[in-house]
């Protein structure tokens, strides 16, 4: 998996999927954080754990990630998202990038190893994406756009693959305690003329829950959508914003 890893949901998971007894195979840009990481889920549950350094929206890494581990019967797809902004501030080069990162890397991915699950006759995919795909956030447009294709094309190959015990489901996440929030948290005090607290504080009571969601909480609905017992649910969007999201459906 390619993980957002100092403090983020992809470590999350990893570990999680871990303290199950599964061995890890991960990725990060950074090696020294990444190697981090592996020591910590090594020592936290014994598991095999395998880390390479590298960029997995890159045809370079994803080479050296698959070559790592070639038949995986889980794959975490994870990449950070793009930057907010305007989008009449963003060109094509920007579009792109935004695209090959959070749509067509995970695309990529699951076309390399989904074959090999249905051969098996047990594979589960999980694609982490935002929840911005069920409620739009307008800053976040690049984020809106290629995470919500990577949805669409999902939704149809989910139903082609679960005859053969192969899943493919989206975690939504809403707002969880990682670093990436932390700094977004930290950009929005400094623009606003707020402390980083008063943010935090507004942002606890706009959510129903009265708090962030912690990434152990994110990784066990990532290990359970991951089991055995999943067999019977494929191509769904489990939404994960403590009741942030106000419709019904």
């Amino acid at each position: 998996m390619d993980l957002g890893i100092r403090g983020g949901l992809g470590k999350a998971c990893a570990l999680a999927l871990a303290l199950e007894g599964v061995n890890i195979t991960m990725m990060a840009r950074t090696k020294d954080v990444l190697e981090a990481a592996a020591n910590e889920i090594r020592e936290a549950s014994g598991v095999r754990v395998t880390a390479v350094a590298g960029d997995v929206t890159t045809e370079a890494g994803r080479a050296a990630l698959l070559a790592a581990c070639p038949a995986p019967d889980i794959l975490v797809n994870n990449a950070g998202g793009p930057p907010p902004g305007d989008f009449r501030e963003w060109d094509r080069d920007t579009w792109v990038r935004a695209l090959d990162a959070n749509m067509i890397t995970p695309i990529l991915l699951i076309k390399a190893t989904v074959d090999g699950m249905i051969a098996r006759r047990f594979g589960r995919i999980v694609n982490i994406t935002s929840s911005a795909v069920k409620h739009p956030i307008d800053i976040l447009g690049l984020s809106n756009g290629a995470r919500t294709g990577l949805t669409g094309f999902v939704a149809g190959l989910a139903r082609k693959t679960v005859a053969d015990n192969v899943t493919i489901n989206n975690l939504l996440p809403g707002p969880f305690d990682t670093d990436r929030l932390r700094s977004t948290i930290a950009i929005q005090a400094k623009t606003s003329g707020r402390t980083a607290e008063e943010v935090v504080r507004d942002r606890h009571r706009a959510t129903p829950a009265g708090r962030f969601g912690s990434p152990a909480e994110f990784g066990g609905l990532c290990a359970f959508v991951c089991s055995a017992h999943t067999g019977f649910i494929t191509g769904q969007n489990f939404l994960i914003d403590g009741g942030t999201y106000p419709g019904t459906l």
